[in-house]
Protein backbone atom coordinates (compact mmCIF):
# COMPACT_ATOMS: atom_id res chain seq x y z
CA UNK A 1 0.00 0.00 0.00
CA UNK A 2 1.45 3.59 -0.36
CA UNK A 3 2.54 5.05 2.11
CA UNK A 4 1.30 8.77 3.65
CA UNK A 5 2.36 12.11 4.44
CA UNK A 6 6.25 12.60 3.38
CA UNK A 7 6.21 9.14 2.60
CA UNK A 8 3.50 8.46 0.24
CA UNK A 9 4.73 6.90 -3.15
CA UNK A 10 3.19 8.06 -6.51
CA UNK A 11 2.91 4.50 -8.17
CA UNK A 12 4.13 3.56 -11.81
CA UNK A 13 0.65 3.73 -13.08
CA UNK A 14 0.06 7.06 -11.78
CA UNK A 15 3.44 8.17 -13.46
CA UNK A 16 2.46 6.76 -16.54
CA UNK A 17 -1.18 7.68 -16.83
CA UNK A 18 -0.25 12.26 -15.68
CA UNK A 19 2.02 11.75 -19.04
CA UNK A 20 -1.38 11.83 -21.42
CA UNK A 21 -2.48 15.22 -19.53
CA UNK A 22 -2.91 17.63 -22.80
CA UNK A 23 -1.27 20.30 -21.36
CA UNK A 24 2.23 18.74 -19.92
CA UNK A 25 2.36 16.39 -22.49
CA UNK A 26 5.96 16.03 -24.17
CA UNK A 27 6.24 14.39 -27.72
CA UNK A 28 7.33 11.08 -28.38
CA UNK A 29 9.94 10.88 -31.51
CA UNK A 30 13.10 10.05 -30.10
CA UNK A 31 14.82 6.41 -31.22
CA UNK A 32 18.07 4.30 -29.77
CA UNK A 33 20.35 6.11 -31.68
CA UNK A 34 18.92 9.77 -30.85
CA UNK A 35 19.47 8.50 -27.00
CA UNK A 36 22.92 6.82 -27.88
CA UNK A 37 23.68 10.62 -29.24
CA UNK A 38 22.34 12.36 -26.29
CA UNK A 39 24.77 10.11 -23.70
CA UNK A 40 27.81 10.44 -26.07
CA UNK A 41 27.19 14.47 -26.86
CA UNK A 42 27.73 14.80 -22.94
CA UNK A 43 29.83 12.06 -21.77
CA UNK A 44 32.54 13.46 -24.28
CA UNK A 45 33.36 16.47 -23.09
CA UNK A 46 34.84 18.11 -20.43
CA UNK A 47 35.80 15.33 -18.66
CA UNK A 48 38.12 13.90 -21.86
CA UNK A 49 39.34 17.24 -22.58
CA UNK A 50 40.36 19.05 -18.87
CA UNK A 51 39.77 16.33 -16.61
CA UNK A 52 42.41 13.67 -17.89
CA UNK A 53 45.80 15.74 -17.97
CA UNK A 54 44.77 17.52 -14.53
CA UNK A 55 44.02 14.28 -12.63
CA UNK A 56 47.05 12.61 -14.26
CA UNK A 57 49.19 15.44 -12.56
CA UNK A 58 47.86 16.34 -9.52
CA UNK A 59 46.18 13.08 -8.12
CA UNK A 60 46.61 9.80 -9.66
CA UNK A 61 50.01 9.90 -12.03
CA UNK A 62 50.31 7.51 -15.07
CA UNK A 63 47.66 5.37 -13.42
CA UNK A 64 44.78 7.72 -14.38
CA UNK A 65 43.52 5.24 -16.85
CA UNK A 66 43.24 2.63 -14.16
CA UNK A 67 41.05 5.28 -12.16
CA UNK A 68 38.89 5.95 -15.57
CA UNK A 69 38.21 2.05 -15.05
CA UNK A 70 37.34 2.15 -11.61
CA UNK A 71 34.98 4.96 -12.48
CA UNK A 72 33.44 2.82 -15.22
CA UNK A 73 33.10 -0.25 -13.63
CA UNK A 74 31.28 1.93 -11.18
CA UNK A 75 29.09 3.34 -13.73
CA UNK A 76 28.36 0.25 -16.03
CA UNK A 77 26.45 -1.31 -12.64
CA UNK A 78 24.42 1.47 -11.75
CA UNK A 79 23.85 1.71 -15.61
CA UNK A 80 21.96 -1.60 -15.40
CA UNK A 81 20.04 -0.36 -12.56
CA UNK A 82 18.70 2.99 -14.91
CA UNK A 83 18.17 0.46 -17.59
CA UNK A 84 15.63 -1.41 -15.73
CA UNK A 85 13.93 1.45 -13.96
CA UNK A 86 13.51 3.71 -16.90
CA UNK A 87 12.31 0.51 -18.98
CA UNK A 88 10.39 -0.03 -16.38
CA UNK A 89 8.88 3.58 -15.58
CA UNK A 90 9.35 5.37 -19.31
CA UNK A 91 8.75 8.96 -17.58
CA UNK A 92 10.71 12.35 -17.52
CA UNK A 93 12.38 12.86 -14.02
CA UNK A 94 15.04 10.12 -13.88
CA UNK A 95 16.31 9.04 -10.45
CA UNK A 96 13.25 11.80 -9.07
CA UNK A 97 10.60 9.63 -10.81
CA UNK A 98 12.23 6.32 -9.68
CA UNK A 99 12.24 7.24 -6.38
CA UNK A 100 9.07 8.45 -5.89
CA UNK A 101 7.59 4.87 -7.44
CA UNK A 102 9.52 3.31 -4.10
CA UNK A 103 10.79 5.54 -1.26
CA UNK A 104 8.13 7.79 -1.39
CA UNK A 105 7.78 11.38 -2.05
CA UNK A 106 10.29 13.02 0.65
CA UNK A 107 13.17 11.16 -0.70
CA UNK A 108 11.76 11.69 -4.25
CA UNK A 109 12.23 15.35 -3.82
CA UNK A 110 15.83 14.63 -2.22
CA UNK A 111 16.85 12.93 -4.86
CA UNK A 112 15.56 15.90 -7.51
CA UNK A 113 17.13 18.51 -5.26
CA UNK A 114 19.99 16.93 -5.39
CA UNK A 115 19.60 16.69 -9.45
CA UNK A 116 18.58 20.24 -9.19
CA UNK A 117 22.31 21.12 -8.35
CA UNK A 118 23.99 18.12 -10.49
CA UNK A 119 22.90 19.77 -13.40
CA UNK A 120 23.03 23.39 -13.02
CA UNK A 121 26.17 23.36 -11.29
CA UNK A 122 27.61 21.06 -14.05
CA UNK A 123 26.10 23.16 -17.02
CA UNK A 124 27.59 26.54 -15.49
CA UNK A 125 30.84 24.79 -15.08
CA UNK A 126 30.90 23.31 -18.37
CA UNK A 127 29.88 26.85 -20.11
CA UNK A 128 32.85 28.40 -18.24
CA UNK A 129 35.24 26.06 -19.66
CA UNK A 130 33.59 26.55 -23.25
CA UNK A 131 34.15 30.32 -23.32
CA UNK A 132 37.98 29.63 -21.87
CA UNK A 133 38.09 27.29 -25.19
CA UNK A 134 36.41 30.10 -27.48
CA UNK A 135 38.59 32.36 -26.41
CA UNK A 136 41.72 30.33 -27.39
CA UNK A 137 40.55 29.71 -30.43
CA UNK A 138 39.35 33.42 -31.36
CA UNK A 139 43.06 34.78 -30.11
CA UNK A 140 44.68 31.42 -32.51
CA UNK A 141 42.52 32.61 -35.43
CA UNK A 142 43.10 37.22 -35.10
CA UNK A 143 46.22 37.41 -32.26
CA UNK A 144 45.98 38.74 -29.06
CA UNK A 145 44.03 41.25 -27.07
CA UNK A 146 40.61 39.11 -27.85
CA UNK A 147 39.15 38.09 -24.61
CA UNK A 148 35.72 36.18 -23.45
CA UNK A 149 35.60 37.94 -19.57
CA UNK A 150 35.24 41.96 -19.40
CA UNK A 151 35.14 43.70 -16.02
CA UNK A 152 32.29 45.97 -15.31
CA UNK A 153 32.33 47.72 -12.09
CA UNK A 154 34.14 45.19 -10.74
CA UNK A 155 32.04 42.15 -11.80
CA UNK A 156 33.33 39.82 -14.25
CA UNK A 157 31.08 39.82 -17.18
CA UNK A 158 31.51 36.50 -19.42
CA UNK A 159 30.06 37.13 -22.57
CA UNK A 160 31.07 33.83 -23.83
CA UNK A 161 29.15 31.52 -21.42
CA UNK A 162 25.93 33.98 -22.00
CA UNK A 163 26.06 33.60 -25.42
CA UNK A 164 26.08 29.81 -25.62
CA UNK A 165 23.67 29.41 -23.03
CA UNK A 166 21.18 31.53 -24.45
CA UNK A 167 21.33 29.93 -28.03
CA UNK A 168 21.02 26.41 -26.56
CA UNK A 169 18.02 26.90 -24.86
CA UNK A 170 16.28 28.37 -27.66
CA UNK A 171 17.28 25.33 -29.53
CA UNK A 172 16.20 23.41 -27.07
CA UNK A 173 12.84 25.30 -26.63
CA UNK A 174 12.90 24.58 -30.68
CA UNK A 175 12.76 20.96 -30.20
CA UNK A 176 14.22 17.35 -28.66
CA UNK A 177 14.39 16.57 -32.08
CA UNK A 178 15.93 18.98 -33.16
CA UNK A 179 18.43 19.12 -30.83
CA UNK A 180 19.34 15.44 -31.25
CA UNK A 181 20.40 16.44 -35.06
CA UNK A 182 22.20 19.35 -34.24
CA UNK A 183 24.04 16.96 -31.37
CA UNK A 184 24.97 14.03 -33.91
CA UNK A 185 26.33 16.57 -36.33
CA UNK A 186 28.70 17.83 -33.31
CA UNK A 187 29.02 14.25 -31.50
CA UNK A 188 30.88 13.31 -34.28
CA UNK A 189 33.24 15.75 -35.03
CA UNK A 190 34.18 15.83 -31.36
CA UNK A 191 34.59 11.50 -31.89
CA UNK A 192 36.88 12.48 -34.57
CA UNK A 193 39.28 14.60 -32.53
CA UNK A 194 39.47 12.08 -29.93
CA UNK A 195 40.65 9.81 -32.40
CA UNK A 196 43.01 12.05 -33.83
CA UNK A 197 44.06 12.19 -30.49
CA UNK A 198 44.82 8.42 -29.48
CA UNK A 199 46.39 8.02 -33.35
CA UNK A 200 48.87 11.20 -33.17
CA UNK A 201 49.58 10.57 -29.61
CA UNK A 202 51.07 6.91 -29.95
CA UNK A 203 53.72 8.17 -32.06
CA UNK A 204 55.36 10.80 -29.04
CA UNK A 205 54.68 7.89 -26.45
CA UNK A 206 57.99 7.09 -24.36
CA UNK A 207 57.04 3.97 -21.73
CA UNK A 208 59.46 5.73 -19.13
CA UNK A 209 56.84 8.12 -19.01
CA UNK A 210 54.81 4.95 -17.28
CA UNK A 211 57.34 4.83 -13.71
CA UNK A 212 56.17 4.68 -11.45
CA UNK A 213 52.70 3.84 -12.41
CA UNK A 214 51.06 4.57 -9.39
CA UNK A 215 53.72 6.99 -7.77
CA UNK A 216 54.55 7.14 -4.54
CA UNK A 217 51.97 9.25 -2.44
CA UNK A 218 52.79 12.78 -1.34
CA UNK A 219 53.78 14.02 2.05
CA UNK A 220 53.37 17.34 3.56
CA UNK A 221 51.95 20.84 1.53
CA UNK A 222 48.88 22.11 1.81
CA UNK A 223 47.56 20.18 -1.46
CA UNK A 224 45.50 17.25 -0.90
CA UNK A 225 45.15 18.19 2.96
CA UNK A 226 42.76 19.00 5.01
CA UNK A 227 39.48 20.06 3.68
CA UNK A 228 40.75 19.39 0.87
CA UNK A 229 41.88 15.92 1.32
CA UNK A 230 39.66 12.84 0.72
CA UNK A 231 36.95 11.97 3.38
CA UNK A 232 38.33 7.76 3.22
CA UNK A 233 42.17 9.20 3.69
CA UNK A 234 41.02 11.95 6.75
CA UNK A 235 38.85 8.56 8.10
CA UNK A 236 41.77 6.12 7.70
CA UNK A 237 44.81 8.94 9.00
CA UNK A 238 45.93 9.24 5.56
CA UNK A 239 48.33 13.05 5.48
CA UNK A 240 47.12 13.44 1.70
CA UNK A 241 45.19 12.04 -1.04
CA UNK A 242 47.53 13.43 -3.93
CA UNK A 243 49.45 10.32 -5.49
CA UNK A 244 49.49 6.82 -4.29
CA UNK A 245 46.78 4.58 -3.32
CA UNK A 246 44.82 7.41 -2.10
CA UNK A 247 45.70 9.61 -4.90
CA UNK A 248 44.32 6.99 -7.11
CA UNK A 249 40.85 6.23 -5.48
CA UNK A 250 40.49 10.33 -5.50
CA UNK A 251 41.70 10.51 -9.34
CA UNK A 252 38.80 7.80 -9.94
CA UNK A 253 36.11 9.66 -7.93
CA UNK A 254 37.53 12.98 -9.81
CA UNK A 255 37.30 11.55 -13.26
CA UNK A 256 33.75 10.44 -12.57
CA UNK A 257 32.78 13.60 -13.93
CA UNK A 258 33.56 12.75 -17.12
CA UNK A 259 31.26 9.77 -16.91
CA UNK A 260 28.16 11.87 -15.79
CA UNK A 261 25.18 12.17 -18.97
CA UNK A 262 24.14 8.73 -19.37
CA UNK A 263 21.65 9.34 -16.36
CA UNK A 264 20.22 12.14 -18.82
CA UNK A 265 19.56 9.70 -21.49
CA UNK A 266 16.71 8.05 -18.56
CA UNK A 267 15.20 11.61 -18.31
CA UNK A 268 14.26 11.17 -21.88
CA UNK A 269 12.33 8.32 -21.61
CA UNK A 270 9.30 9.92 -21.87
CA UNK A 271 9.92 11.16 -25.33
CA UNK A 272 11.03 7.95 -26.77
CA UNK A 273 9.63 5.48 -28.98
CA UNK A 274 9.47 2.38 -27.32
CA UNK A 275 10.85 3.04 -24.65
CA UNK A 276 11.35 -0.59 -22.87
CA UNK A 277 13.85 -1.62 -25.73
CA UNK A 278 15.22 2.43 -26.66
CA UNK A 279 16.21 3.42 -23.16
CA UNK A 280 18.61 0.89 -22.31
CA UNK A 281 20.26 0.46 -25.31
CA UNK A 282 21.02 4.19 -25.43
CA UNK A 283 22.12 4.21 -21.60
CA UNK A 284 24.88 1.04 -22.06
CA UNK A 285 25.24 1.90 -25.87
CA UNK A 286 26.76 5.47 -24.75
CA UNK A 287 28.48 3.81 -21.84
CA UNK A 288 30.45 1.28 -23.70
CA UNK A 289 31.55 4.03 -26.11
CA UNK A 290 32.98 6.42 -24.40
CA UNK A 291 34.70 4.33 -21.33
CA UNK A 292 37.04 2.87 -24.85
CA UNK A 293 37.76 6.25 -25.78
CA UNK A 294 38.41 7.18 -22.54
CA UNK A 295 40.77 4.55 -20.98
CA UNK A 296 42.17 4.49 -24.69
CA UNK A 297 43.19 8.87 -24.25
CA UNK A 298 44.26 8.25 -21.07
CA UNK A 299 46.95 6.31 -21.92
CA UNK A 300 48.23 8.25 -24.31
CA UNK A 301 48.51 11.26 -22.59
CA UNK A 302 49.84 9.64 -19.69
CA UNK A 303 52.75 8.07 -21.59
CA UNK A 304 53.02 11.42 -24.41
CA UNK A 305 55.19 13.20 -20.62
CA UNK A 306 55.59 12.48 -17.64
CA UNK A 307 52.83 12.88 -15.28
CA UNK A 308 54.94 16.02 -12.90
CA UNK A 309 54.39 17.87 -16.14
CA UNK A 310 50.70 17.66 -16.21
CA UNK A 311 50.25 19.04 -13.02
CA UNK A 312 48.36 21.98 -12.20
CA UNK A 313 50.51 24.99 -11.82
CA UNK A 314 49.73 27.83 -8.91
CA UNK A 315 48.91 30.54 -11.69
CA UNK A 316 45.14 31.13 -12.39
CA UNK A 317 46.09 30.15 -15.73
CA UNK A 318 47.84 26.93 -14.65
CA UNK A 319 45.39 24.42 -15.77
CA UNK A 320 46.38 21.49 -17.63
CA UNK A 321 44.06 19.91 -20.78
CA UNK A 322 44.51 17.50 -23.34
CA UNK A 323 46.13 19.87 -25.68
CA UNK A 324 49.07 20.22 -23.06
CA UNK A 325 50.23 16.94 -23.56
CA UNK A 326 50.93 18.19 -27.37
CA UNK A 327 52.01 21.79 -26.69
CA UNK A 328 54.88 20.23 -24.85
CA UNK A 329 56.05 17.79 -27.31
CA UNK A 330 56.00 20.56 -29.63
CA UNK A 331 52.70 20.11 -31.77
CA UNK A 332 51.15 23.09 -31.45
CA UNK A 333 48.79 22.63 -34.53
CA UNK A 334 47.43 19.38 -32.70
CA UNK A 335 46.80 21.91 -29.81
CA UNK A 336 44.83 23.60 -31.68
CA UNK A 337 42.58 21.22 -33.49
CA UNK A 338 42.03 19.70 -30.25
CA UNK A 339 40.82 23.18 -28.88
CA UNK A 340 38.57 23.19 -32.06
CA UNK A 341 37.30 19.81 -31.21
CA UNK A 342 36.73 21.01 -27.47
CA UNK A 343 34.74 23.71 -28.53
CA UNK A 344 32.52 21.41 -30.55
CA UNK A 345 32.72 19.19 -27.97
CA UNK A 346 31.66 21.20 -24.42
CA UNK A 347 28.72 22.79 -26.86
CA UNK A 348 26.91 19.71 -26.84
CA UNK A 349 27.79 18.77 -23.02
CA UNK A 350 26.21 22.21 -22.12
CA UNK A 351 22.88 21.68 -24.34
CA UNK A 352 22.48 17.81 -22.97
CA UNK A 353 23.24 19.08 -19.42
CA UNK A 354 20.55 21.77 -19.55
CA UNK A 355 18.31 19.36 -21.26
CA UNK A 356 18.54 16.76 -18.04
CA UNK A 357 17.98 19.89 -15.92
CA UNK A 358 14.53 20.28 -17.96
CA UNK A 359 13.06 17.33 -17.28
CA UNK A 360 14.02 16.93 -13.87
CA UNK A 361 12.35 20.62 -12.92
CA UNK A 362 9.14 19.59 -15.26
CA UNK A 363 8.60 16.58 -13.58
CA UNK A 364 8.75 17.87 -10.21
CA UNK A 365 6.30 20.96 -11.63
CA UNK A 366 4.04 18.66 -12.50
CA UNK A 367 3.48 16.65 -9.30
CA UNK A 368 3.22 20.49 -7.76
CA UNK A 369 6.68 19.88 -5.79
CA UNK A 370 6.87 22.86 -7.88
CA UNK A 371 4.71 25.84 -9.19
CA UNK A 372 2.25 23.54 -11.64
CA UNK A 373 2.35 26.05 -14.13
CA UNK A 374 6.05 25.43 -14.95
CA UNK A 375 4.59 22.25 -16.40
CA UNK A 376 2.67 23.63 -19.10
CA UNK A 377 4.25 22.44 -22.69
CA UNK A 378 4.20 24.82 -25.68
CA UNK A 379 3.45 23.56 -29.60
CA UNK A 380 6.15 22.21 -30.18
CA UNK A 381 5.83 19.49 -27.10
CA UNK A 382 8.48 21.01 -24.86
CA UNK A 383 8.19 22.79 -21.55
CA UNK A 384 8.59 26.33 -22.67
CA UNK A 385 8.87 27.86 -19.47
CA UNK A 386 10.80 25.64 -17.65
CA UNK A 387 13.34 25.77 -20.38
CA UNK A 388 13.29 29.54 -19.82
CA UNK A 389 13.69 29.20 -15.87
CA UNK A 390 16.61 26.98 -16.54
CA UNK A 391 18.39 28.95 -19.57
CA UNK A 392 18.69 32.63 -16.91
CA UNK A 393 19.75 30.49 -13.75
CA UNK A 394 22.68 28.72 -15.62
CA UNK A 395 23.14 31.49 -18.14
CA UNK A 396 23.74 33.99 -14.79
CA UNK A 397 25.84 31.01 -12.96
CA UNK A 398 28.27 30.69 -15.86
CA UNK A 399 28.59 34.83 -16.74
CA UNK A 400 28.91 36.27 -13.60
CA UNK A 401 30.40 32.94 -11.10
CA UNK A 402 33.58 31.34 -10.53
CA UNK A 403 32.37 28.00 -11.75
CA UNK A 404 35.68 26.07 -11.69
CA UNK A 405 36.47 23.49 -8.86
CA UNK A 406 33.19 22.28 -8.73
CA UNK A 407 33.70 18.88 -10.37
CA UNK A 408 33.53 16.97 -7.31
CA UNK A 409 30.33 19.03 -6.19
CA UNK A 410 28.13 17.59 -9.16
CA UNK A 411 30.19 14.38 -8.61
CA UNK A 412 28.66 13.40 -4.84
CA UNK A 413 25.32 14.96 -6.26
CA UNK A 414 25.57 11.99 -9.17
CA UNK A 415 26.59 9.40 -6.80
CA UNK A 416 24.15 9.85 -4.48
CA UNK A 417 21.35 9.52 -7.31
CA UNK A 418 23.48 6.26 -8.52
CA UNK A 419 22.74 4.72 -5.12
CA UNK A 420 18.82 5.47 -4.37
CA UNK A 421 18.11 4.55 -8.20
CA UNK A 422 20.62 0.93 -7.36
CA UNK A 423 18.49 0.13 -3.95
CA UNK A 424 15.75 1.26 -5.75
CA UNK A 425 15.64 -1.75 -8.07
CA UNK A 426 15.96 -3.99 -5.17
CA UNK A 427 12.74 -2.26 -3.13
CA UNK A 428 10.74 -2.42 -7.01
CA UNK A 429 10.95 -5.82 -7.84
CA UNK A 430 9.96 -6.57 -4.12
CA UNK A 431 7.01 -4.25 -3.77
CA UNK A 432 5.84 -4.63 -7.62
CA UNK A 433 7.29 -8.42 -9.17
CA UNK A 434 4.06 -8.03 -11.83
CA UNK A 435 5.43 -5.15 -13.44
CA UNK A 436 6.17 -5.25 -17.09
CA UNK A 437 10.06 -4.74 -17.37
CA UNK A 438 11.37 -4.01 -21.11
CA UNK A 439 14.75 -4.81 -19.01
CA UNK A 440 16.02 -6.54 -16.47
CA UNK A 441 19.42 -6.43 -14.00
CA UNK A 442 21.10 -9.34 -14.07
CA UNK A 443 22.07 -11.19 -11.07
CA UNK A 444 19.85 -9.71 -8.41
CA UNK A 445 20.28 -8.73 -6.03
CA UNK A 446 24.45 -8.81 -6.15
CA UNK A 447 24.58 -6.28 -9.18
CA UNK A 448 22.44 -3.59 -7.16
CA UNK A 449 24.49 -4.42 -3.94
CA UNK A 450 27.47 -3.99 -5.78
CA UNK A 451 26.59 -0.94 -7.19
CA UNK A 452 25.36 0.89 -4.01
CA UNK A 453 29.18 0.04 -2.61
CA UNK A 454 30.94 1.08 -5.65
CA UNK A 455 29.11 4.37 -5.96
CA UNK A 456 29.56 4.98 -1.69
CA UNK A 457 33.48 3.98 -2.11
CA UNK A 458 33.30 6.72 -4.75
CA UNK A 459 32.36 9.06 -2.46
CA UNK A 460 33.93 8.51 0.43
CA UNK A 461 37.26 9.18 -1.92
CA UNK A 462 35.49 12.80 -2.40
CA UNK A 463 37.17 15.94 -0.04
CA UNK A 464 35.67 16.76 2.74
CA UNK A 465 34.82 20.53 1.38
CA UNK A 466 32.58 18.61 -1.43
CA UNK A 467 30.54 16.89 1.38
CA UNK A 468 30.29 19.96 3.23
CA UNK A 469 29.32 22.33 0.45
CA UNK A 470 27.09 18.90 -0.44
CA UNK A 471 24.96 18.88 3.20
CA UNK A 472 24.35 22.50 3.11
CA UNK A 473 22.88 21.89 -0.40
CA UNK A 474 20.58 19.34 1.28
CA UNK A 475 19.48 21.03 4.27
CA UNK A 476 18.31 24.04 1.88
CA UNK A 477 15.97 21.71 0.36
CA UNK A 478 14.54 20.22 3.23
CA UNK A 479 13.79 23.61 4.10
CA UNK A 480 12.15 24.28 1.30
CA UNK A 481 10.35 21.00 0.76
CA UNK A 482 8.78 21.44 3.99
CA UNK A 483 7.68 24.81 3.28
CA UNK A 484 6.22 24.89 -0.04
CA UNK A 485 6.57 21.43 -1.71
CA UNK A 486 4.42 19.19 1.23
CA UNK A 487 1.97 21.68 1.22
CA UNK A 488 1.59 22.00 -2.64
CA UNK A 489 2.38 18.53 -3.71
CA UNK A 490 -0.26 16.99 -6.27
CA UNK A 491 0.04 13.59 -4.76
CA UNK A 492 -0.66 14.83 -1.50
CA UNK A 493 -4.22 16.79 -2.37
CA UNK A 494 -5.18 13.63 -3.73
CA UNK A 495 -4.59 11.62 -0.83
CA UNK A 496 -6.57 14.44 1.23
CA UNK A 497 -9.46 13.87 -1.14
CA UNK A 498 -9.66 10.33 -0.36
CA UNK A 499 -9.77 10.53 3.27
CA UNK A 500 -12.85 8.65 5.05
CA UNK A 501 -15.14 11.26 6.12
CA UNK A 502 -15.39 9.85 9.73
CA UNK A 503 -11.92 10.77 10.11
Amino acid sequence: MPGTGIWRTKSVEQSIADTDEPDTRLRRNLGAWDLTVFGVAVMIGAGIFTLTARTAGDLSGPSVSLAFVFAGIACALAALCYAEFASTVPVAGSAYTFSYATFGEFLAWIIGWDLVLEFSVAAAAVAKGWSVYLQEVLVAAFGDGITTTVDLGGVSFDWGSLILVAVLAALLTAGTKLSSRFSIVITALKVVIILFVIILGIAYISPDNYTPFVPPAAEGGESGAGVEQSLFSVLVGGSSSVYGAFGLLAGASLVFFAFIGFDIVATTAEETRNPQRNVPRGILGSLAIVTVLYVATSLVVAGMVPYTELATDAEPEGRKTLATAFSLNGVDWAAHIISIGALAGLTTVVMVLMLGQQRVLFAMSRDGLLPRNLAKTGSRGTPVRVNILVGIVVAVAATFFDASKLEEMVNVGTLFAFVLVSAGVLVLRKKRPDLPRGFRVPWVPVIPVVAIIACLWLMLNLTVLTWLRFLAWMALGVLVYFAYSKRHSLLGKREQEKVPAEE
